[in-house]
This record gives C-alpha cells, structure tokens and sequence, in this order.
C-alpha cells in the first residue's frame, strides 16, 4: 500500500482518538486500534517508513502510537513526543 495513504490513515484514526482521550491515552488507543484492524504487511510499512525516514507524514499522535510496536520503537530515553504537548495542540 501506498505510503502516503497509510500516513493519512493513521493520522485519520490519530484524530479520532485525541478527540475523545488525554494525549497520552490517545497514542495507546491508536496503537491498539492499528494493532487490531490493519493488517501485517500495513504495520509492517508504517513501522519500516518511521524507523528509515522519521515518519515523514505522520502527526506526532500517530507516531507515537507507532513508535510503541510490538516493542519500542524508539529509546526508552526518548519521550513519546505527546508527553510534551497539551491536548489542545491536536484540536
């Protein structure tokens, strides 16, 4: 699948759930939301387009939520970026 497309679906999905959640719920919900419905060859895509090109496309609570499979994606030093804004920063 496109990229692109699977950078608007999740920043889609993102939206919703910061929305209805505190940040940092929001990022858990995605997470668990694209964990449940995409399916593997998609994880895999957006997983491969964070780790080789920063996640180009993606809205900081997409990345986040992307950043959390199935292990960390990124150091445990490194703060989800959502730990860091207000929720009115997604509005």
């Amino acid at each position: 699948m496109n990229i692109d497309r699977l950078a608007v679906m999740a920043n889609d999905i993102s939206t919703f759930f910061a929305a209805e959640s505190p940040p940092q719920r929001a990022a858990e919900d995605v997470a668990q939301h694209l964990r449940r419905f995409w399916e593997p060859r998609m994880r895999r895509q957006i997983i491969a387009h964070l780790r080789e090109h920063g996640g180009g496309g993606l809205e900081p609570p997409a990345r986040c939520a992307v950043r959390r499979w199935p292990r960390p994606i990124c150091p445990a030093r490194e703060p989800c970026p959502l730990a860091l804004v207000s929720k009115g920063d997604f509005s």
